[in-house]
C-alpha cells in the first residue's frame, strides 16, 4: 500500500530517492520520509502531505549529502496522518520503512513494553523497529530472522543499522520489493517503475529471504544464510511508458495507450486461427475435465470476472460464478479438482486475492491467475500464469488494465471452446477475427473525445448517478460507474435494468443522470423499455448503444454512438466512452484524476 525506494551506491541519494518516491506517489501519498546515512549518523527528514512537499522540506535542510538512503511515502493504516506516524522510523540502533500491516503489533508492544521499549508514533510499523533493535546484537541477519519469525502480517521492510553504514538490509512477507544493480550502485523498491531510471534488469525480492545492498554489489540470502542467485527479470516496455508523454493526467494517457496494451496482449497468443499459450506455458491439460469455473478478483478487475463469466457461461455453458476476493476465503467455497479457479488482479500482489489463491491451491482445485506484473506473488503461486501486457499503469482507476484483463478472459474462453470441442476449428477463427476486429473499435471512441467531454459537462455537478444495462451490457456498466464513483466522487451504482422497477426507480428523480448501456441485440427492446421508464421520470439518459438508433427520438437526452460489433464482444468500445466520461466529469469537478482520495493502487493488506 506504500511506496518504497532504497540506494546505496557512489551518487547521492537524496534526489534518487525524492525522484523514486515520485514515481511511486500512487501507492501512498498522505506523508513521505527520507533517511540518509551520514558517517556515524542517519538524518531523517520526513513530513505529512505529498512527495512535492518532501522536496521542498529537504530542499530547504541543510546537509543532505549521503550516499545511502531509504525513502518511503505512506498510505495511512495504523496512526493518523502525522509527522510522527510518517516513515522512515528510527530507534537507536535502526532506521526502518515498511509496506504491509503487522498484524500481531498489539501483542510485540507489550512484550517489548515490558522490556523497557516506548513507542512514539501509533503505528505498526514503529513495534516492528523497536522489535528489531531488541532482537539486534551486532548480526543482523540474526535479528531479522528473529523478527521474521515472531512477526505476522504482510511486510516490506528496508533497514539500515547504525552500526554498518552504506549498507541496506531487505526482507520481505507478502508485501512487494524489487531490486537492481548497476555501476552507480543498488536500488531497491516496491515497484519497478522505481528502478527502470537505472536498468531495465531486476529481480523480485522473494519471500522470507533477506536481501543485502551495498554499493558494489546486490546479495540474496535465504533466512539460514545461504547464498542464492536472484531470478533476473527485463522491463520489456519503453522507459518512457512510466511518464505522462504530453497528457495532462496518468489516467488520460492510459485510456489512449489501450489500442497498444490490448494489441500486446492478444496477438501474441493468436496463432493459425487459434489461441496459443505455448509462450506462457500453459498446458492445453489446465482446461479439460473443468465443471465449474470460480472468478475471484477485486474491484476493477472483479468486473472483467463479471465480463468472463457472461461469455464463459452462454459459449461453453459450464457455471461460473464471480466472487469478491474478500469474502472467498470466509465463505468455505466449494471446490475440487474440476473446478477452474482463475484470479484477476493488475499488480499480483492483492493482499485478499493472494489469500483466495492460497485457498484454491489447498483445496485442489485447478489455479491461474491473469497479472499485469512479471514476478508478483500471485503470479508466481498460481498453478499458471497469463501476463497482460498493459505496461506500467500508474493512475490509481484502472483502465487499461480492466481493458486487457477483458481480453484474457476471451482468450481464456476461446481456448475451453477449442480443448473442450464447443467450437470447431472453422468456428474458432471467425470467433478471434471478430475479437480482434472488436478490440480495434477502440481507436474510434477515442476519436470520440471531445464530444464526450462535452456530454461530462452537463453531468458535472449532479450528485449521483446511475448505470444500467443487461448481461454483458451490464458487467461493462458496473466497471463504468466504478470509475465515475472513484474519481469524481459522484454517488454512482449500477444496476440490472430489469431490477429497476423492484426498488431502485424510486431514486430517479429530475434530471438525475442514467447512463444506460444497450448493445445486446436479443434484449435491446427490453433495455429500450427499462430505458424509457427513467426518461418518464424526468432522468438526464446518455444512451450508449451501438444500434441503429433511428426511430428512437425522445428516448435519450445524449447519445454516445459506438462501432458495431459481434455482440460476444461488445464491451470494448463501450468500457473506453465511459472511461473518458469519468475522466472529463473529474477534471470538470476540479479533482486529483490519478490520486482519488482514500485510495491506493495496490491494496496489499486485508
Amino acid at each position: 500500500m506504500c511506496g518504497i525506494i532504497g540506494f546505496t551506491g557512489t551518487s547521492q541519494a537524496a534526489d534518487i530517492l525524492i525522484n523514486g518516491l515520485q514515481s511511486l506517489e500512487y501507492r501512498g501519498y498522505d506523508s513521505a520520509g527520507i533517511a540518509l546515512v551520514q558517517d556515524d549518523q542517519t538524518k531523517v527528514i520526513k513530513t505529512t502531505g505529498k512527495v512535492a512537499e518532501l522536496r521542498d522540506k529537504v530542499a530547504a535542510t541543510e546537509g543532505t549529502h549521503g550516499t545511502c538512503g531509504i525513502g518511503h511515502t505512506r498510505w495511512a493504516t495504523h496512526g493518523g496522518v502525522t509527522t510522527v506516524n510518517a516513515h522512515p522510523h528510527q530507534t537507536p540502533k535502526v532506521t526502518l520503512i515498511h509496506n504491509g500491516i503487522i498484524e500481531n503489533y498489539k501483542e510485540v508492544a507489550a512484550d517489548l513494553a515490558k522490556k523497557g521499549y516506548t513507542p512514539v508514533s501509533e503505528t505498526d510499523t514503529e513495534i516492528a523497529a523497536l522489535l528489531i533493535d531488541s532482537l539486534y546484537e551486532g548480526d543482523p541477519f540474526d535479528a531479522l530472522k528473529k523478527a521474521d519469525d515472531i512477526l505476522e502480517g504482510a511486510y516490506g521492510f528496508c533497514v539500515m543499522f547504525k552500526d554498518r553504514p552504506g549498507t541496506i538490509y531487505c526482507m520481505r512477507n507478502a508485501s512487494p520489493l524489487v531490486a537492481t544493480h548497476t555501476e552507480d550502485g543498488s536500488y531497491i523498491g516496491s515497484d519497478v517503475v522505481a528502478l527502470i531510471p537505472y536498468s531495465k534488469d531486476y529481480f523480485v525480492v522473494p519471500e522470507h529471504h533477506i536481501v543485502v545492498l551495498e554499493k558494489d554489489a546486490i546479495t540474496l540470502y535465504t533466512m539460514d544464510e545461504k547464498e542464492v542467485e536472484p531470478k533476473m527479470l527485463h522491463v520489456d516496455w519503453d522507459t518512457t511508458a512510466a511518464q505522462k508523454g504530453g497528457y495532462d493526467y496518468f489516467m488520460q494517457k492510459e485510456i489512449y495507450d489501450q489500442p497498444e496494451a490490448v494489441a500486446n496482449t492478444i496477438m501474441p497468443r493468436i496463432h493459425n486461427g487459434k489461441v496459443d499459450f505455448s509462450a506462457d506455458h500453459i498446458s492445453d491439460d489446465l482446461f479439460k475435465d473443468i465443471n465449474r469455473v470460480i472468478i475471484t478478483a477485486c474491484g476493477t478487475a472483479m468486473h472483467a470476472g463479471l465480463v468472463g463469466r457472461s461469455i464463459i457461461e452462454s459459449l461453453i455453458r459450464i457455471p461460473v460464478t464471480v466472487e469478491i476476493a474478500s469474502e472467498f476465503r470466509y465463505m468455505n467455497p466449494i471446490m475440487d479438482e474440476h473446478t477452474l479457479v482463475i484470479v484477476i488482479t493488475q499488480s499480483g500482489e492483492t493482499a485478499d486475492s493472494l489469500a483466495a489463491l492460497r485457498l484454491a491451491n489447498e483445496r485442489g482445485a485447478k489455479t491461474m491467475s491473469i497479472v499485469n506484473v512479471k514476478g508478483s506473488s500471485i503470479a508466481r503461486e498460481s498453478d499458471y500464469v497469463l501476463y497482460t501486457h498493459a505496461g506500467p499503469e500508474i493512475a490509481v482507476a484502472s483502465t487499461k488494465a480492466f481493458t486487457v484483463q477483458c481480453c484474457g478472459m476471451y482468450l481464456i474462453t476461446m481456448k475451453l471452446a477449442e480443448i473442450n470441442g464447443i467450437l470447431n476449428d472453422e468456428e474458432i477463427a471467425s470467433y478471434l477475427d471478430k475479437f480482434v476486429e472488436a478490440t480495434k473499435t477502440i481507436g474510434p471512441v477515442l476519436e470520440m473525445d471531445e464530444y464526450i467531454k462535452t456530454i461530462a459537462y452537463k453531468i458535472k455537478d449532479t450528485y449521483s448517478a446511475f448505470y444500467l444495462g443487461r448481461g454483458l451490457d451490464y458487467a461493462v456498466a458496473c466497471e463504468g460507474s466504478l470509475k465515475l464513483k472513484e474519481i469524481s466522487y459522484v454517488n454512482s451504482e449500477a444496476y440490472n435494468a430489469g431490477e429497476l422497477k423492484h426498488g431502485t426507480i424510486s431514486l430517479v428523480t429530475e434530471g438525475v443522470p442514467i447512463i444506460a448501456v444497450a448493445t445486446q441485440d436479443h434484449i435491446f427492446s427490453k433495455t429500450v423499455a427499462n430505458v424509457e421508464e427513467v426518461k418518464a421520470r424526468g432522468a438526464h439518459v446518455i444512451f450508449i448503444t451501438d444500434e441503429d438508433v433511428s426511430g428512437y427520438d425522445g428516448l435519450y437526452d445524449d447519445l454516445i454512438q459506438v462501432p458495431k460489433t459481434d455482440d460476444f464482444f461488445a464491451g470494448f468500445g463501450v468500457t473506453v466512452a465511459m472511461q473518458l466520461l469519468a475522466y472529463h466529469t473529474t477534471v470538470y469537478r476540479g479533482y486529483n484524476v490519478d490520486q482519488p482520495r482514500n485510495l491506493a493502487k495496490s491494496v496489499t493488506v486485508e
